[in-house]
């Protein structure tokens, strides 16, 4: 089940984030841009109440950037990434959205694998993106 994360139901991402050693907004931002920022969107991924997954995404006036996916390791290949690109994707037609981008990294098959699955495109090399690895930035056009 896909949720969108709200105040109630914030703390759920927040420890789902650090399950992957990355933090990417402390707690205080989180709830402030869960209160304050309408461009950034975040939704869950539920299975029997529990958090599984997630997804968070920006609106940047006609386009959407993804700026994270994550599925717990012991639910990994069993379509929730799928679903919650897809959502994605069936939001960013009912807006009207015209592209998707994405940063990845270039020695992650899965995750190119996915966006490509999804018709994302290889746009460009960013060299050093993350520090120890390039990253690839991809495109889905959506009009």
């Amino acid at each position: 089940m896909i949720t969108k994360v709200t105040i109630d139901n914030m703390a759920d991402v927040y420890e789902l984030q650090k399950l992957f050693n990355v933090v990417f907004r402390q707690k205080d931002e989180l709830i402030d841009t869960l209160t304050t920022n309408p461009y950034v969107q975040l939704y869950t991924y539920s299975i029997d109440k529990k958090v599984v997954g997630f997804i968070e995404y920006s609106i940047i006036y006609d386009r959407y950037e993804l700026d994270n996916i994550y599925v717990l390791e012991e639910y990994r290949n069993k379509g929730i990434a799928s679903c919650l690109i897809s959502f994605m994707i069936n939001e960013a037609q009912d807006n009207n959205i015209t592209n998707i981008t994405l940063e990845v990294r270039i020695d992650n098959d899965p995750a190119l694998r996915l966006y490509e699955k999804y018709g994302f495109v290889k746009k460009a090399i960013r060299h050093n993106y993350y520090g120890d690895c390039d990253g690839i930035l991809m495109e889905k056009e959506m009009m």
